[in-house]
């Protein structure tokens, strides 16, 4: 796993302290049917809820 991935989705399993991504992958895909310009257009598949 890289290193320093940050994440402030607390709500997610793979959150840990520091606002530190802790999931082994990271899929992040086009929000849109176009080619993303800005963050804004993105979404990240990785996102598992907090049980």
């Amino acid at each position: 796993m890289p290193e320093n991935v940050m994440c402030e989705v607390n709500s997610c399993t793979y959150w840990g302290q520091g606002n530190l991504c802790r999931a082994d992958e990271i899929y992040v895909v086009n929000k849109y049917e176009k080619q993303a310009s800005d963050s804004e257009e993105t979404d990240c598949k990785t996102f598992k809820p907090k049980q």
